[in-house]
């Protein structure tokens, strides 16, 4: 338990995380980036930028099918 409030102090601000997540989609994590950001990013942080990630991204793939079965 103590080891998860340490985490959630960490002090990565939330435009990090969210470039975290960003590249996470694509999969091309450097190594040194991937173990510094574990070690900086806080994991609530982390959940709430994969959500806005995710949902980012349906919107987008609903735009590109409305555009392509309007034409």
């Amino acid at each position: 338990m103590d080891e998860m409030k340490q985490a959630t102090r960490r002090k990565a601000s939330f435009g990090a995380t969210m470039k975290a997540v960003f590249w996470s989609f694509f999969g091309v994590r450097k190594g040194k980036d991937y173990a510094s950001d574990s070690a900086s990013l806080n994991p609530v942080h982390v959940i709430i930028a994969g959500l806005i990630g995710a949902a980012v991204f349906i919107g987008v793939l609903v735009m590109v099918v409305r555009i392509a079965v309007a034409q």
